[in-house]
């Protein structure tokens, strides 16, 4: 069916205010690591970021941290920020939850302190910038242990190992030059002798 032009170009402009629009609402991307794992008692950052295409400030972005532990289905509200922190009130993250995160730096995370074994499961960040409010949540899975890992205790050992070698380089170092500078020292007092008879003889 042909359609007179006079009725197409009012769709046409239509789409042209409406589509520059729908354009600019994209879906905002967030990032964190799969898992974390932390020891029993210990403090851990859920580090969470995020990319927008919107311009971000304090006042217009929105981040939910929600929490389900492994037998439960249901989402229990762990950390809520918008315009500022505002750390629960009541439930197993009170107290043990703080905000560790600069928005303007597109950094949403927390820190959980001193976490107990209860805090086991998984942890999910959502951001929102209006118009940009698109795009699927990021989810971290938590595993709080009794003890270091091997990967942990392996990097521990290495750090420390490390400092032990630096310091008995410094060491051997110190006492290598100590040793050339008294050897020095015995050469010049040994020389000093021998000038003084050779010299003598000279001397009226």
């Amino acid at each position: 069916m042909f359609y007179p032009m006079y009725r197409i170009w009012p769709l046409l402009l239509l789409g042209g205010f409406v589509g520059p629009g729908v354009r600019h609402v994209s879906g905002i991307e967030i990032y964190t690591a799969k898992e974390v794992e932390a020891v029993n008692g210990t403090n851990v950052k859920l580090k969470c970021t995020f990319s927008t295409n919107q311009p971000v400030s304090a006042k217009t972005v929105t981040v939910s941290w929600n929490f389900r532990s492994i037998n439960s289905a249901t989402d229990e509200s762990v950390f809520y920020y918008q315009e500022a922190p505002y750390p629960p009130k009541t439930g197993r993250f009170k107290g043990h939850a703080v905000w560790s995160g600069d928005i303007m730096r597109r950094d949403v995370s927390i820190t959980l302190h001193e976490v107990p074994p209860t805090f086991n499961g998984t942890y999910s960040c959502q951001v929102r910038n209006p118009p940009d409010v698109h795009g699927s949540n990021a989810e971290i899975i938590l595993k709080v242990v009794d003890k270091a890992t091997f990967s942990e205790i392996a990097i521990l050992a290495a750090a420390v190992g490390g400092a032990c070698v630096v310091i008995l380089i410094l060491l051997g170092i110190f006492v290598t030059v100590r040793y050339c500078r008294r050897k020095n020292t015995s050469t010049d007092i040994e020389m000093h002798p021998q000038e003084r008879v050779w010299k003598d003889p000279t001397v009226w």
